[in-house]
């Protein structure tokens, strides 16, 4: 792989992972009609995704460092038995909405296999993203809700967590569509916009574990490791970009843009695999 196609795709995963755009359904478009060595394309994707993973560590860092202390705080109450007398702190209750969002993806493990030959049919990757755009559309006609993460409730975190399924379709953003779950779950803007991103870090990490016996077996030669590395980087300042990009315009502006785009972007997709 030439070190201008790692950084273009590493680029490509990192602003669309984030904005609604779906970066499974671009990868996917730029694999069928531009194309890479499929021996490599299960380890430079894991590794992308590792990229974009860093970056929302970075962005949401006391988050998930609060994070990280609730579920070990969680875990000695539980054992102690002290649970029911001291109740749930900030951290330990926001492990547990993310939890209960990341369990509806379960059964995602079983389509995988599906899901994988939907990504080589452009033209269906192209409907996908013109579905995408209506999604958009809708969460622009969603007011911002009076939830809070400190306040919400199982069913809440449950709702986006069954909105985030469709996610796992190329074409499908897992931004846009937990942004507008979290909103029609009643959520404050910026609470949907940080649940989201939050929600992409066990999305992230289970989906790669999955393939990590796949990279295993693909490995990393010596004159790939160059390439890979700046994707990689690629993909975690762009991922970072995203991020700030998508924060601002959640709280000032309308998915408009990105709905036209997706929108003309699938349209684009169907007509270039009709007719190449």
């Amino acid at each position: 792989m030439s070190i201008w196609k790692a950084i273009f795709l590493g680029l490509l995963q990192g602003f669309t992972e984030f904005l609604p755009v779906s970066s499974s359904g671009h990868l996917a478009v730029a694999q069928n009609f531009f194309g890479f060595d499929s021996s490599q394309s299960v380890s430079f994707t894991v590794l992308l995704h590792l990229g974009t993973l860093a970056a929302v560590c970075i962005m949401y860092r006391r988050d998930v460092w609060m994070l990280l202390k609730g579920f070990f705080t969680l875990v000695g109450k539980l054992c102690t038995g002290r649970l029911r007398r001291e109740g749930l702190q900030n951290g330990e209750r926001l492990f547990l909405l993310l939890a209960l969002a990341t369990l509806p993806l379960l059964p995602a493990v079983f389509l995988e296999e599906y899901v994988e030959s939907l990504s080589a049919v452009s033209w269906a990757v192209g409907v996908l993203l013109l579905l995408n755009g209506a999604i958009l559309c809708v969460s622009d006609k969603l007011a911002s809700g009076t939830e809070s993460l400190e306040t919400a409730g199982p069913g809440k975190a449950l709702l986006v967590g069954v909105v985030q399924m469709f996610a796992i379709f190329p074409g499908i953003s897992r931004s846009g569509s937990t942004i507008t779950g979290g909103l029609f779950a009643g959520f404050r803007r910026e609470d949907a916009v940080k649940f989201s991103f939050l929600l992409s870090i066990p999305a992230i990490l289970g989906a790669n574990l999955l393939k990590l016996p796949d990279l295993f077996k693909a490995g990393l030669s010596g004159e790939s490791a160059v390439p890979m590395l700046l994707g990689v980087a690629a993909a975690l300042l762009s991922g970072i970009a995203a991020i700030k990009l998508l924060r601002y315009i959640t709280k000032n502006k309308s998915f408009t843009p990105f709905s036209i785009y997706c929108v003309l972007a699938g349209a684009a997709v169907i007509l270039a695999d009709l007719l190449i």
